[in-house]
């Protein structure tokens, strides 16, 4: 499926919960309360929501993250499903329309619902808003309207680093996080490899800034030539994957000092944001596989 289309038109999501074990907390009572948090996404899922959410417990997923859907009855199957298999929720929340105000009211609806249901509260909202060609009078409501909004109601929510949104290259990023000292980042930099076409080692003192802003991690492995690799697995890809968990490592420690939840998802997409053959157009990979190979490598690594 088309990245873009799912986003305009898929569902949304959920977030689970597991404590972490002692030795993955400092020594005092704030860390005693942090969490490692993986998520599964439902992108390239075909089945129910009901089924999705099974898959994803069986596989020793905490919980989901998908789209926050427009209508009550698909919000209302969100919330079920998630209560029936033990397991916490993450919207992602966003609009796709090249008009300002109209991508606006779709953003600040979608928020507003999903920070207000009855039945559900997620973990927290990760934004997929604005555009990166609107121009910064345009793209700062989307991140005003975020900061009052989880003011208001006390829910993390978090602009996401993604190509073709408001934070689509590291450089521009850091000119809105100097100008927005409060907004909190979702990280997903496989998208800035790809912008930048390198490993980022030239623009450290940015990411490093980044970093420091990150409260939630998108886990796909990107390089300079595009936001995914074929399969992480495979040893010509050790040092690409080794330079993100670096990356990740830094958001881990600083969140673990502060016994702040630590929140992952692996989104390794499916065709044809997976790579895949000419011709036959099938995958060169299998999606499920890789996200629950990448969901056991961060519980190896943190706990």
């Amino acid at each position: 499926m088309n990245r873009r289309n799912f986003l305009k038109n898929t569902t949304l999501a959920t977030a689970g919960v597991w404590t972490v074990k002692d030795s993955f907390l400092t020594p005092n009572r704030a860390a005693a309360k942090s969490k490692l948090i993986i998520l599964a996404t439902n992108w390239g899922f075909t089945g129910t929501m009901d089924a999705f959410c099974a898959a994803a417990k069986k596989e020793g997923y905490d919980g989901i993250e998908v789209w926050w859907p427009g209508e009550a009855k698909q919000q209302q199957e969100i919330a079920e499903a998630v209560q029936k298999h033990g397991l916490s929720a993450g919207f992602l929340c966003g609009g796709w329309q090249t008009n300002v105000e109209e991508h606006l009211k779709t953003f600040t609806d979608s928020v507003a619902s999903s920070t207000e249901h009855k039945d559900i509260k997620p973990l927290y909202v990760n934004c997929h808003a604005g555009r990166d060609h609107f121009n910064y009078n345009s793209n700062r409501r989307f991140i005003d309207y975020a900061l009052e909004r989880s003011a208001k109601t006390g829910i993390p929510i978090y602009q996401e680093t993604h190509r073709g949104r408001i934070l689509f290259a590291a450089n521009i990023a850091r000119a809105y996080m100097e100008k927005h000292p409060q907004m909190e980042l979702t990280l997903d930099i496989s998208h800035w490899c790809n912008v930048h076409e390198s490993m980022l080692g030239d623009q450290e003192e940015t990411i490093s800034m980044a970093l420091d802003k990150s409260s939630h991690v998108h886990a796909r492995v990107g390089h300079p030539e595009g936001p995914q690799v074929n399969d992480p697995r495979a040893k010509e890809w050790v040092h690409v994957v080794e330079q993100h968990f670096k990356w990740w490592d830094k958001i881990v420690e600083r969140r673990k000092k502060a016994g702040q939840n630590i929140t992952f998802l692996t989104e390794f997409g499916p065709p044809t944001y997976m790579p895949v053959m000419p011709h036959t157009q099938q995958p060169v990979a299998d999606q499920w596989a890789i996200n629950v190979h990448m969901m056991n490598e961060i519980r190896k690594r943190y706990l």
